[in-house]
């Protein structure tokens, strides 16, 4: 069941950091499930560095939605023209 849920969040925050990011994305819903779960690390770590704990679904979507984002940003500013990857 955990890899179930962990699965479904970070498919629903990759999905939700590729509608707030305002490039143009080509990947499908598998690679919405993979920035999804890297953007769950990283917002985990980043949460843990600023003190911030999550707790239930809303918690866990937010900080994985925030990773995802940053993740992207990320890739689009500095990784995008020497990576080519279909993100």
């Amino acid at each position: 069941m955990g890899l179930i849920f962990w699965l479904l969040i970070g498919f629903a925050a990759g999905a939700i950091a590729k509608m707030l990011t305002p490039q143009e994305e080509k990947g499908g819903w598998v690679s919405s499930i993979i920035i999804g779960i890297v953007g769950s690390f990283v917002g985990r770590i980043v949460a843990g560095f600023v003190g911030i704990a999550s707790s239930g679904l809303i918690g866990s979507l937010l900080i994985a939605t925030g990773g995802a984002v940053l993740v992207l940003f990320i890739y689009h500013r500095y990784l995008a023209d020497k990576l080519n990857l279909p993100i």
